[in-house]
């Protein structure tokens, strides 16, 4: 039997050398079908993605405002809503025109900020700045529906203003008929200080009121989730079923109030019958 000479004893028979991307196809004439990978680039195949760096807090300015301003367009109002995604209770929005002069310091979106934050901004504001307040009631969110009851909101709160304003900036998508310009902002209240003030006062003010809700129906948790779609309110609707307050043209409340009436219909008719529950 012949040896073959290079299989010395004591020594493994070689092996193809592996690659970073799996070990080297052999081809029919024995030679690599791909070419070596050179040490930097099997690092860098090999290496986590980077994580993107991180970025300043996104802050509102009164950028927009001021240039207006320069143009000769003044009062500048803001102005924003609280409320479309609630099961319960108003739509609240606010119109704000700051003084250049004495803007507060901390104005954010008002989802950015804690309640105590809030509270103290809502304050200032109210001291400093020209403030319209609108409701937009259960009844008209169930006749018209969310969006119109928004924007109606959204229009009575700058004419509830002390003064009429010349432009308008009003966050979302959405301008709204207030009878002079008026510009839609998509994250307006990330990016504009007046409209992040209407929506800190929008914000405090519907807090406030469903705060008194709950307390005028107790078992529901509005001081706590104020509305919006919660496990504690959603076990409160099954159980309690729906308040006065409650949107009937939502989906949940719409339902539950369905359930309400088949529960006080059946126990009318074991009433009829004389049915006792033991």
């Amino acid at each position: 039997m012949s040896r073959d000479p290079t299989n010395k004893p004591g020594r493994k028979p070689s092996k193809p050398n592996g690659s970073a991307r799996g070990e080297l196809r052999q081809t029919m004439n024995g030679k690599s079908d791909e070419k070596p990978v050179s040490p930097r680039t099997r690092s860098r195949i090999a290496a986590p993605p980077r994580l993107p760096l991180d970025e300043p807090p996104l802050r509102p300015t009164f950028a927009r405002e001021r240039a207006a301003m320069r143009r000769g367009i003044a009062p500048v109002a803001g102005c924003d809503e609280v409320g479309r995604g609630p099961l319960a209770g108003p739509v609240v929005a606010a119109a704000a025109i700051l003084d250049p002069r004495r803007i507060p310091r901390g104005l954010d979106d008002s989802k950015k900020l804690d309640a105590a934050e809030r509270e103290r901004l809502y304050e200032k504001i109210c001291a400093t700045a020209q403030v319209g307040i609108a409701f937009g009631s259960r009844s008209r969110i169930d006749r018209d529906n969310i969006r119109q009851a928004s924007l109606w909101a959204l229009a009575r709160a700058v004419s509830a203003l002390p003064v009429r304003p010349q432009l308008v900036l009003v966050d979302g998508i959405d301008r709204i008929d207030v009878g002079c310009d008026c510009v839609a902002i998509v994250s307006g209240d990330a990016l504009v200080l007046s409209i992040a003030a209407a929506s800190i006062v929008a914000k405090v003010v519907r807090d406030r009121l469903m705060i008194q809700v709950g307390a005028a129906h107790p078992g529901y948790g509005f001081e706590r989730h104020m509305g919006y779609s919660v496990p504690e309110h959603f076990r409160a609707l099954a159980a309690l079923g729906p308040t006065v307050h409650h949107r009937r043209s939502f989906a949940p409340v719409a339902a539950a109030h369905e359930d309400d009436l088949a529960a006080q219909a059946l126990t009318r008719d074991q009433g009829d019958f004389g049915f006792q529950n033991v």
